[in-house]
């Protein structure tokens, strides 16, 4: 009976000793799940952040680049307007009636003939008689050429290109910025 009872005391001592090793051994695992769900926690909210931040960073980039391609359509359909205001303008230019033709024509060689006395006048075809009676000129040359004339030395060293695409390119170069005001505000 006394080893019975050594015994049944032994077993109580060691099932109280059981009970509390599991006991602690829950709350360490408590204590580590606890952890570990704090743990993942912090990591889902760390990977939010970077989830909202790339987001809107991917929504910045969108949007610069569609700002961008719209700035690009808009130059593109503003080019565009100044090339055919440009066409448009030369085309009247070159239309314009033979008598204003002739004056232009007179004023350009006047002006030019400090620099090119007694010039070779390249013209387009049937447009010799505009530059009849106009004095200082050495000879007169028509050829395939666009609207306006080409004053040339006597020895070919000196060449003035006074075609009208030519002089309306030099003002629309000097005056894009003005022209564009004027058709785009």
């Amino acid at each position: 009976m006394a080893l019975d009872k050594v015994i049944k005391d032994i077993l109580e001592s060691a099932r109280v000793e059981a009970d509390k090793l599991v006991k602690e051994a829950e709350k360490e695992l408590s204590a580590i799940l606890r952890e570990a769900d704090e743990a993942a926690a912090k990591r889902k909210r760390v990977q939010e952040r970077e989830l909202e931040e790339t987001l809107r960073r991917l929504r910045r980039q969108e949007i610069s680049s569609a700002e961008l391609e719209a700035k690009k359509i808009v130059l593109n359909a503003k080019k565009e307007i100044l090339d055919r205001a440009f066409e448009q303008t030369l085309r009247e230019i070159s239309l314009m009636p033979p008598e204003s033709k002739s004056k232009v024509y007179r004023t350009i060689i006047e002006g030019a003939s400090r620099s090119v006395p007694r010039p070779r006048v390249l013209c387009p075809r049937k447009e010799s008689p505009l530059l009849a009676g106009i004095s200082g000129i050495g000879s007169v040359v028509e050829g395939d050429m666009e609207s306006g004339i080409i004053l040339e030395s006597e020895d070919g060293s000196v060449r003035l290109d006074f075609r009208f695409r030519t002089i309306l390119e030099g003002l629309w170069e000097r005056e894009m910025k003005n022209v564009s005001t004027i058709l785009f505000g």
